[in-house]
């Protein structure tokens, strides 16, 4: 997002998620909110992994900037199986199945 390496859909993806996030962690009672979080996340795990190895730039155009972004990405995109984890505990506690 930060060096406009990949496209819009990328961060509409991620803030939008962030968004279901929020909701999900402010409305405890809800069970359809964690469950769309859940969901979420598991997508934006399929569509990062699609935004980076499409739009991943050659050699020849890789500086700094987009070397950093590049390994934010590859580290949020690590990190979400661990987010899915405790969302899904937080899911468990409030009742699902």
């Amino acid at each position: 997002c930060m060096n406009y390496l990949f496209p819009a859909s990328y961060a509409w993806g991620n803030f939008s998620i962030l968004a279901v996030g929020i909701w999900a962690v402010v409305q405890r009672d809800s069970l359809d909110a964690i469950m769309m979080f859940l969901t979420g996340l598991l997508l934006t795990v399929l569509t990062d992994i699609i935004h980076v190895s499409v739009f991943y730039p050659s050699n020849d155009y890789l500086t700094d900037v987009k070397r950093f972004s590049i390994g934010m990405a590859i580290f949020s995109l690590l990190l979400k199986p661990v987010s899915c984890y405790f969302v899904y505990q937080m899911y468990r506690e409030r009742g699902g199945e």
